[in-house]
Formats: C-alpha cells, sequence, structure tokens
C-alpha cells in the first residue's frame, strides 16, 4: 500500500462573495430582459443567466496553488521547485506594478487582481526560457515558507 504525499501548501483562489451576487443580478437582468414574452420565458431566462454567471464565476474560483512532493503546482503548470530561485513577497502596489508594467510576457503568472498580494519567484533553470513565476495568493507568507521548506529537504 502506497502512501499519498500530503501537500505542504494549498490554496484554491476562490472569487470574492461580492462576484456571486452579481451573478444573481446578472441573471435577474436576463429574466426581466426577456419578461415582455411572458413569466414562463422570464424564468427560463433568470436560471440560464444566473447559470451562465455562475459558471464564469466559479471557473474563476478554480485555479489552485499547491506545494506536494518537490513541485509547485499554479492551475496546471508543475514546476519544481529546485528550479526556481528564492520567492519574495509582493503586496500592494509592487504587486500591482508586476501584474501590468514590469511583468514579463513570457512569465507564468496566476493572477486575480482581486488578491493584492502574490509571490515572485526567478526561474533558475537555464533550459527554461520562463524568467519568473508571478502568483496571486492570500497567503503569501505561507507560501514562501512551504517553497523554502521545499527547495531545502
Amino acid at each position: 500500500m502506497t502512501a499519498t504525499a500530503q501537500p505542504t501548501y494549498d490554496e484554491r483562489l476562490t472569487a470574492p462573495r461580492s462576484w456571486w451576487f452579481i451573478a444573481l443580478l446578472a441573471g435577474v437582468a436576463l429574466g426581466l430582459i426577456v419578461l415582455p414574452y411572458g413569466p414562463l420565458p422570464m424564468m427560463g431566462g433568470l436560471v440560464v443567466g444566473t447559470a451562465i454567471a455562475c459558471t464564469w464565476v466559479s471557473g474563476q474560483g478554480s485555479s489552485r496553488i499547491r506545494v506536494i512532493n518537490g513541485l509547485l503546482i499554479a492551475d496546471d503548470a508543475k514546476i519544481p521547485v529546485q528550479a526556481l530561485g528564492a520567492p519574495e513577497i509582493l503586496e500592494g502596489e509592487e504587486s500591482r506594478a508586476w501584474r501590468t508594467y514590469k511583468a514579463d510576457m513570457r512569465a507564468h503568472m496566476l493572477m486575480r487582481s482581486y488578491i493584492t498580494t502574490a509571490v515572485r519567484a526567478e526561474v533558475v533553470d537555464p533550459d527554461d526560457p520562463t524568467p519568473y513565476v508571478y502568483l496571486s495568493t492570500r497567503s503569501p507568507q505561507r507560501l514562501v515558507e512551504a517553497l523554502a521548506a521545499a527547495q531545502a529537504a
């Protein structure tokens, strides 16, 4: 029997609660748009509009960041932690700057504008053209500690 490794860090980047309220309002708006066609189309518009908007919001909240078995897993990317340099915590304006005018098009970026903190780590693998990894996170200190522990192991 093989034991499954436990992640040293695991975070889901969920969408803010206000987005779910806006998704509901989008469904109500679609219901009101088709109201002139009767109450049944209005209910259909409400259900379909809400379902589509909630699916989009759910997709925005499906991103995960994990550190497990010497790998940094950010959505579909699996990066060995040994290929990363020392991670740095970015907050506020510095985080926004690395999302916008300081950003490199070749970088791997998992960013969410509604999360104001991030972690940035240089990619030190000479065979990898990616200059750095930028990850929006609500727990930057915990992520940096998990990366450092995985690199030391």
